[in-house]
Formats: C-alpha cells, sequence, structure tokens
C-alpha cells in the first residue's frame, strides 16, 4: 500500500488490518461508512492540493505572469480545482 495513503487511512481513523494476499477493496469493505468518507474526502483533499502545487508558485511569479501562456495554465489549473471540489463536496465553500 502507498506510503500516503497509509498516512491518510490513520488520519480517517480507519483500522484495518493489512494482509498483502486480499485485495485493497476487500479490507475497505470491512471499514464503517463514516471512516471510508473521511478517507475519500481526505483523498480529494490532496488531489486538490496536488494541482494547488502545480499552479500556485507560477501564480507568485510576476514574471512568469506577464507571459499570456503562464496565465491560461493558472486558470486551468484554478478551474480543476474549482471542479474538484464541486463535483466532490457540492458548490458551497
Amino acid at each position: 500500500m502507498n506510503e500516503r495513503i497509509r498516512e491518510l487511512v490513520k488520519q480517517a481513523k480507519i483500522e484495518f488490518t493489512y494482509d498483502p494476499t486480499e485485495t485493497p477493496m476487500r479490507a475497505f469493505a470491512e471499514c464503517w461508512e463514516d471512516d471510508l468518507e473521511k478517507f475519500a474526502e481526505l483523498i480529494v483533499a490532496e488531489c486538490i492540493e496536488q494541482v494547488r502545487g502545480e499552479f500556485l508558485p507560477v501564480l507568485e511569479d510576476k514574471e512568469m505572469m506577464k507571459d499570456t501562456h503562464w496565465d491560461g495554465y493558472v486558470q486551468c489549473g484554478v478551474d480543476s480545482v474549482v471542479a474538484i471540489r464541486e463535483h466532490f463536496f457540492g458548490v458551497e465553500e
């Protein structure tokens, strides 16, 4: 199992014994629904942060932002964050 996923499992307070001979879905099927929902929220939040991490450095660089190519790149990143957030969490902030 990916180390970052293990960290997210701990944050979601999911407790199960991982058996490498089992499929991950079978192990997760034994968890409580609220724990799985929290786990899913953490994964989505992690994805949003990855997208932000790609465009924020460009947004903060005034020289790069003078180039319209980078402006479009940043807008694409912003649009992606909004789309992911709204798809998984609804429109509210």
